[in-house]
């Protein structure tokens, strides 16, 4: 065999190897670099060719990562929201008009999780808008509609705090109608602020931008995004900030007030005072019977100190919870060393006082006593602003930075904002309808023993023991 048969002439033109200087890709080809290689095609190579492919393998493992990670944002939205309405309704504890609020804040962002996020993951992992402007109109009125909703459920919600904690009348008014009322307004409210650029409040370059440029986002006029910004953010969040900061005031003034009470004058079971000063019977039932009729006089007052002073700022507590607040360690002369609930009479009281079986002696040092008062005054006072902290802390983080750059984008329209951090502060608003069911939960024991007895079936056990 002739071996210079067998080899390839390397004066044909398609065995040409160049290296150009730029990053030009292959010469008037449409043939990829895998078979320019094998020599397949008359063509250039470019000794680039490797960057591409590495391009190419981080672009692919940063989309999965991508899809993984707004994937299980998603699941845990629904999942976290689905709970909050599934334990309103099984548990009865927890149906009272309070949790109202709470279930339709919970149906907002469930609406975010299923209308909004999934189309906003397409729009990220594709990175550009490729399912035309009609479901675009469509995107951005979900969006702007359940966001504007869960974020004036928060005002709501704070405004019913505020008059729970400061006027003593508001548990009387506080009815199905009323909460129903502040619903229909919340979601009136968004609905407005979302269809006005579908009745032409929109920028002239809105059908251009998603055409062209495969960018779908809410109408850019000027006056639409300062109306839109201002009435579901900037104005609300002016609301949430004075209204906690008021119920923190409140809260504190009221644990201070209790803390500074002097302590009560210790006396001994048989009522006797430690100087052996006896006291007489007679006055001391008047005294517990008067005690009595001024509690019952003034029990929403004391009630609504109570709903401040143990921070009751959590929506969520059953009827039963709050109830068990008037129980607490009544003082007497007599000094007795059990709680007295709020449903025994004043009558019933003082007989168990006078005829019922001889308490052990109980004489507490008053100033060990005060010092343990203040420091449990105290931890309650922490209390408060942690958890209002959380609460306005969380809506602050997730959703300023979004609500500075959509004002800042139509009227500068010179800057230039990074997609990456555009797509960031949109998904970090998203995460707040995440957080959301975790903040306004958590505090509440009713509610996590109405999810653990959802996820552990203890509420069927419980049931099957009654048979």
């Amino acid at each position: 065999m002739n071996d210079t048969q067998s080899l390839p002439d390397f004066n044909d033109s398609r065995y040409d190897v160049t290296y150009p200087s730029t990053s030009e890709w292959y010469d008037g080809s449409n043939c990829s670099w895998v078979d320019a290689v094998s020599w397949g095609c008359n063509t250039t190579i470019n000794a680039t060719g490797s960057n591409v492919t590495t391009t190419d393998v981080t672009s692919l493992v940063l989309m999965a990562v991508t899809s993984v990670v707004l994937a299980l944002i998603i699941l845990a939205t629904i999942v976290g929201n689905v709970f909050v309405i599934a334990a309103i309704i099984i548990e009865r504890n927890l149906q009272n008009v309070a949790n109202y609020l709470v279930a339709s804040l919970a149906v907002a962002d469930l609406m975010v999780a299923c209308l909004v996020m999934p189309l906003g993951a397409v729009y990220e992992v594709s990175q550009g808008w490729i399912l035309g402007p009609e479901l675009c109109d469509m995107w951005t009125s979900s969006d702007v509609l359940c966001s504007s909703a869960s974020i004036l459920h928060l005002v709501a919600i704070a405004t019913d705090r505020y008059w729970a904690v400061t006027d003593v009348d508001y548990i009387h008014i506080r009815n199905e109608k009323r909460i129903f009322t502040m619903i229909f307004l919340v979601w009136a409210a968004a609905l407005v602020v979302s269809l006005a650029p579908q009745l032409g409040w929109k920028d002239p370059d809105y059908l251009a931008r998603i055409t062209q440029q495969q960018k779908c986002l809410v109408s850019q006029d000027l006056a639409y995004q300062i109306f839109a910004t201002c009435s579901t953010f900037y104005v609300p969040l002016a609301v949430i900030l004075i209204l906690y900061w008021k119920i923190f005031q409140t809260a504190r003034r009221r644990i201070r007030r209790r803390r500074d009470q002097p302590p009560p004058r210790p006396t001994s079971a048989d009522g006797a005072t430690p100087s052996g000063r006896p006291t007489q019977s007679a006055r001391d039932r008047r005294f517990v019977k008067k005690r009595f009729l001024n509690l019952k006089k003034c029990n929403q007052r004391t009630r609504a100190e109570k709903l401040a002073a143990a921070l009751l700022l959590t929506e969520g507590q059953s009827t039963s919870t709050v109830d068990t607040l008037d129980e607490e360690p009544r003082t007497t002369a007599f000094t007795v060393n059990e709680k007295i609930p709020a449903s025994v009479s004043p009558e019933k009281s003082s007989s168990t006082v006078t005829n019922g079986s001889k308490p052990e002696r109980s004489i507490v040092p008053a100033l060990s006593q005060r010092e343990k008062k203040e420091s449990l005054e105290a931890k309650r006072e922490r209390k408060a602003a942690k958890t209002l902290a959380i609460i306005t802390g969380a809506f602050v983080f997730c959703w300023l930075p979004f609500f500075i750059m959509a004002l800042v984008m139509p009227i500068c329209q010179s800057c230039v904002i990074s997609d990456y951090l555009a797509s960031f502060f949109l998904w970090l608003g998203y995460f707040n309808s995440t957080l959301n069911p975790v903040i306004y939960t958590i505090f509440s024991p009713d509610f996590r023993q109405a999810f653990a007895r959802i996820l552990f079936g203890t509420h069927r056990r419980a049931r099957n023991k009654k048979f």
